[in-house]
């Protein structure tokens, strides 16, 4: 709060906006709006706010009454006042003052019907030129989080007729926006008025980052997509490092009728996009389980690709087991996780031959195995398990071990969360320590009252 008073104080002796608060941060507009009119800042039993006098030596209302010139700064306090009196006189001189339209954009969700028409009045003046998109594409991250509030949808009913007016490159820097929920609404745009090829749409959901608007711009992609652009859309969705961009190219395969693209598929590194690539086959007469099987049928193939040995136990039967497990030997560490992933997904397990996997040079194929062995954890032997805490072992063997040995539960549990209070890998540590803290025993048992005790001398 002396952040916030500190603030309001330096805006109200004057002080330029843009060096008080970041402008440019819709979060930090929000917070002026919020803190503003915190009771701290409020001198009971008057209600006047400490930075009230500091106007040129009148109050914030009489100035404002006066048509005294106030500073943007002494402005943004004003359409901030707990008082609607004075938001709406403050509005009725901020034009000319583009640096305070974020705040007029928050006044237009104002809890005070008349601040909220003059507000939504003043934003419409200063939105209405088409050459005014370029200030309305930089409202947009603060009035998509306006748009939450009740009464906040004006803003971005107005945001959206005034880039819908614009020419198409006052979207790019929206596209490109930092805030999803703004390219969010910029690609629904774009969209909604065909703004963007589908080439374009096929590009940008392979290259954002957002479920949505991968989902959003590769379905609009697909359905506009022509004879002439064909190649292209397909190339930069099966391309795309996003598993639900890919898995949107493989699904159309079958409707522009290339199953045999969809063929490579089958052994991609996503489950969705394997699915996706084995209802396509089977669309056109293919059952894919043959073609896993005689994939997985040598295991020291090379070239094996891990995508094989678990796409085969999602579409195979228990006997297929028998090709998976020649496969845990496999010289790629890859082919090796996946394949203790299949032998799980199949609920085969034969803990002498999976619990080797636990001394895997290859992390991943160590915490397969141990997912594949938690269920079975009670029936591997302590000892061995405690012997790989041991400091030299690599990291991802101890995190192993002290999750078959925590699933042990009991004073098993408790042995090795003591074991470790000292380790100096924090985050085992911190584990063994909430362990410990939460260890509950009701008896008499002597080991457990002696290692309470060690850990009670450790954590003081």
């Amino acid at each position: 709060m002396r952040e916030g008073t500190w603030a309001a104080g330096r805006l109200a002796e004057g002080s330029v906006l843009r060096d008080v608060i970041d402008t440019s941060d819709p979060s930090a507009w929000l917070w002026l709006d919020e803190q503003v009119r915190a009771d701290e800042w409020y001198f009971p039993p008057y209600g006047v706010p400490a930075w009230e006098e500091t106007a040129g030596g009148r109050s914030l209302t009489a100035a404002l009454r006066a048509d005294v010139p106030l500073t943007e700064g002494q402005l943004a306090l004003a359409l901030c006042h707990r008082d609607g009196r004075i938001r709406h006189r403050a509005l009725g001189r901020v034009a000319g003052r583009p640096a305070l339209l974020p705040l007029v954009a928050v006044r237009c969700a104002d809890w005070a019907q008349p601040v909220r028409e003059l507000a939504r009045k003043r934003l419409v003046e200063a939105l209405d030129a088409e050459a005014e998109a370029e200030a309305a594409a930089r409202l947009a991250p603060l009035v998509r989080r306006l748009a939450d509030r009740h009464r906040g949808d004006f803003a971005l009913g107005l945001l959206g007729e005034v880039l819908r007016r614009a020419p198409g490159e006052q979207l790019a820097p929206l596209f490109a926006s930092p805030d999803r929920p703004v390219r969010r609404f910029a690609y629904g745009l774009a969209v909604e008025e065909g703004r963007l090829s589908p080439a374009e749409l096929a590009r940008a959901a392979a290259g954002d980052d957002d479920a949505v608007v991968q989902s959003l711009c590769a379905e609009a992609a697909l359905a506009a997509v022509g004879e002439g652009d064909t190649e292209e859309v397909l190339g930069a969705l099966l391309g795309a490092r996003s598993p639900r961009a890919r898995s949107a190219g493989v699904t159309a395969l079958r409707r522009l009728e290339r199953p045999e693209r969809a063929v490579g598929f089958l052994v991609d590194r996503s489950a969705l996009v394997r699915a996706c690539a084995r209802y396509v086959v089977r669309q056109y007469g293919t059952d894919p389980l043959p073609w896993y099987r005689e994939r997985c049928a040598d295991p020291g193939d090379p070239a094996l690709p891990p995508g094989a040995a678990i796409g085969l136990a999602e579409c195979g039967t228990r006997a297929d087991a028998a090709l998976l497990w020649p496969l845990l030997d496999h010289p790629v560490p890859g082919v090796r996780a996946r394949a203790v992933a299949g032998l799980r997904t199949l609920d085969v397990t034969d803990l002498p031959r999976m619990r080797r996997l636990l001394d895997d040079p290859a992390p991943g194929v160590v915490g397969e195995a141990t997912l594949a062995l938690l269920p079975s954890a009670g029936l591997l032997p302590e000892a061995w398990l405690a012997e790989r805490l041991a400091p030299e072992r690599p990291r991802w063997v101890r995190v192993s071990a002290y999750r078959l040995l925590d699933a042990h539960g009991g004073v098993v549990r408790l042995r090795a969360a003591v074991a470790l209070l000292g380790d100096a890998d924090e985050r085992l540590r911190s584990r063994a320590e909430l362990t410990v803290r939460r260890f509950r025993w009701w008896g008499t048992d002597a080991e457990v009252a002696e290692l309470l005790d060690r850990a009670r001398a450790h954590l003081g």
